[in-house]
């Protein structure tokens, strides 16, 4: 299997529903290293399983849309509870439906660092 990982980052601000996340539940910033790893058992023509250029487009693209953003104000996040965990869900999907820009990967696992220690992903076929 083959993978190509690009990397951008985000910041936002949201709040958090739910006393498990206490003063998280008020609005506050977070900074989010993000990583895209698109995977394939083949390579394209050129010897390339994704353009590497065009994915690091592409994802600074997404994260573009979510950046600078209060994300309890996003009518598309209105329903959701926008942990790490969901927000890797929302920019893998964003990124699954521009998959065609960039080749023909079989996979894509985005990642969103919350720090040197935290971090959650979601993975998912295209």
């Amino acid at each position: 299997m083959f993978s190509v990982t690009v990397r951008d980052h985000m910041m936002i601000a949201h709040s958090l529903r739910g006393e498990v996340f206490g003063p998280a539940q008020r609005l506050h910033g977070a900074t989010y290293v993000v990583d895209a790893t698109f995977s394939g058992s083949d390579l394209g023509p050129d010897g390339i399983l994704v353009d590497i250029g065009r994915a690091s487009e592409v994802l600074h693209e997404v994260l573009g849309a979510l950046t600078y953003r209060n994300l309890d104000d996003e009518p598309d996040l209105a329903d959701a509870n926008t942990t790490t965990e969901v927000l890797a869900r929302v920019v893998a999907d964003r990124l699954a439906d521009r998959v065609g820009e960039l080749g023909a990967p079989q996979r894509l696992q985005v990642t969103l660092h919350e720090s040197h220690v935290a971090w959650a992903g979601y993975e998912r076929s295209l």
